[in-house]
């Protein structure tokens, strides 16, 4: 009896080749939103007939990097939620957990106005800006940020701030790991300077560690 070939290699293939296809559509379209899906395949290294079996069409591109990004953000919130933490701290945590993927939601809020729908954005943010407006509401009744705005307001103030700092690191102007945005974004919420740049540096992320190369 004739065994089938196996076919587990072509659908590793196909995966490889649908998340290279996400990963630079991700990035081209934050550069150039009216590329075509002929140059996202070129600039993919597949052929064209390759990138419509996965995204039959434009619409069905840009609704994977919805889901994606939506999918994400539900596991960076499973991190970023610090709800014991002072305000403060739970604001520049939560700065320093988005700030590795905001590049997906400018991509996204970039194309809410004439492909994905602004309900569809909102939709997928809601969960990030209904946890900031947590935390700056509860800040705000503490004591530890201004209440010149009323909480849901100021978030999404910090949110324009924080869309448009990533769009000039996009653009070679800034350099951030995370940090700056964690200060500015407490500064604008009504934390002291000094006080931020120490929140800041008590929050930040350990730097990953490199293993030296060691022999057999």
């Amino acid at each position: 009896m004739i065994k089938p070939v196996a076919r587990e290699p072509q659908r590793r293939n196909s995966r490889s080749n649908r998340a290279r296809i996400l990963a630079t559509a991700r990035r081209e379209l934050g550069r150039n939103p009216d590329i075509t899906l002929e140059e996202l395949a070129r600039a993919s290294g597949v052929v064209r007939r390759t990138l419509f079996g996965h995204f039959p069409g434009r619409a069905a591109l840009l609704e994977a990097l919805a889901e994606e990004a939506s999918e994400t953000l539900r596991g960076v919130l499973e991190v970023a939620r610090r709800p014991a933490e002072p305000a403060d701290r739970a604001l520049a945590h939560f700065v320093y957990c988005i700030w590795p993927v905001g590049d997906r939601y400018r991509l996204l809020l970039a194309l809410a106005r004439r492909d994905l729908g602004v309900e569809r954005v909102a939709e997928i943010l809601a969960p990030a800006r209904d946890e900031v407006t947590a935390i700056l509401e509860r800040g705000q009744r503490d004591g530890v940020f201004h209440a010149q705005l009323p909480p849901a307001v100021l978030s999404a103030g910090l949110e324009a701030m924080h869309f448009a700092l990533l769009e000039q690191v996009n653009t070679g102007a800034l350099e951030d790991d995370g940090t700056r945005t964690a200060v500015v974004t407490l500064i604008a919420a009504g934390v002291p300077a000094d006080r931020a740049c120490a929140v800041a540096e008590e929050t930040a992320p350990p730097a990953p560690t490199t293993e030296p190369d060691g022999g057999e």
